[in-house]
């Protein structure tokens, strides 16, 4: 039910992904029963593998995270995290959400927990690039963090962009106002001193905006704030560069721009969000993919795909796994 387009946007990507799970799989479908068994009826879809959870409410997607997940316990995003929670009867390998960002961090935090020793969960965003993808740790979900937690967020991403990006030695970078050591604030240089520090992780110093689609680095870790604003920004400029070359060529030469036209929708969709569908929140004992707002039914299916990747190469056993080699790293520091 979240999302620009739902119900029909969500609904149709889930249908869509039924070719990419397995004949023992199941896509469990939560919201009001009577809307989802129309919308499938009236497509003629029939597949005992999805399957419907009721849910009588809805989670708005201004409404204030922490209330709204308190007080709505039968909404969707709740039961959402209480089924992929290890202490459902029948538990979600994972779940999905293209709802209210806040809502899914807390419904997250207070139902699924956290990995052993993490801090904070962060929104992990893989953000395409010319020189290939980057993921952009944190997009939102801590936006005053502590620089313990900045430093599992390059932790944990570095791990994420292996797994499932599969880069082999990802390099790690932390967002700044300048490249030079002096620079930017308290928070900044201790948690590239903590990076820097940190054994057998490729941890370049900082970066600047400029060098995010350089090819400069592999993973940046910045606080939510910050985060949420560079990607909808990036975001907006993007649409907004294909919008002006697409109109120069066609007031330049309408004939050219019907040859460019393919040329065009290739490029655009190598560098479009919905190729890459969600964004995984780091750090949850259990897996959460949050998806974009305006979500449309191909975000939702490759957001299916994506998280399939993200359990099958077992992305937070790997997680606990760094984080308990590295214990040392962060000795002292408040939680």
């Amino acid at each position: 039910m979240g999302g620009d387009h739902a119900p029909d946007a969500i609904l149709r990507g889930c249908v869509d992904a039924l070719s990419l799970i397995g004949q023992d799989d199941t896509l469990v479908l939560l919201g009001p029963e009577d809307l989802i068994n129309e919308y499938l009826d009236e497509h003629g879809i029939k597949d005992p593998r999805l399957v419907i959870e009721h849910c009588s409410q809805v989670i708005d997607m201004g409404a204030s995270p922490i209330e709204a997940v308190r007080g709505l316990a039968d909404s969707t995003i709740v039961k959402m995290s209480v089924l992929g929670s290890k202490k459902a009867d029948v538990r979600c390998d994972a779940v999905i959400s293209a709802g209210n960002t806040g809502a899914c961090v807390a419904a997250g935090q207070m139902n699924m927990r956290r990995l052993p020793g993490v801090h904070r969960p962060g929104i992990a965003v893989t953000i395409p690039a010319f020189h290939g993808p980057v993921v952009l740790c944190d997009a939102g979900a801590n936006p005053e963090p502590r620089a313990s937690h900045l430093w599992q967020y390059g932790v944990m991403a570095e791990v994420y962009a292996r797994k499932v990006l599969h880069i082999e030695s990802p390099r790690v970078g932390v967002m700044n106002i300048g490249s030079e050591e002096s620079k930017g604030s308290g928070l900044a240089r201790e948690t590239a001193e903590l990076l820097r520090n940190t054994p057998n992780l490729n941890f370049i110093g900082y970066v600047e905006g400029r060098d995010f689609f350089a090819g400069a680095t592999d993973v940046v870790v910045t606080d939510g704030f910050v985060g949420n604003t560079v990607l909808k920004m990036a975001e907006g400029l993007a649409k907004s560069l294909f919008q002006a070359i697409a109109q120069e060529i066609f007031d330049t030469d309408p004939e050219l721009a019907l040859k460019f036209e393919p040329i065009v929708k290739q490029i655009y969709k190598k560098n479009d969000y919905h190729e890459h569908g969600g964004a995984p929140l780091l750090g949850l004992n259990g897996v959460m993919m949050i998806a974009h707002g305006s979500s449309e039914s191909r975000t939702i299916t490759n957001a299916i795909r994506n998280t399939l990747e993200y359990v099958n190469t077992h992305v937070n056993d790997a997680i606990i796994a760094r984080l308990e080699t590295l214990e040392s790293a962060t000795q002292g520091e408040p939680a």
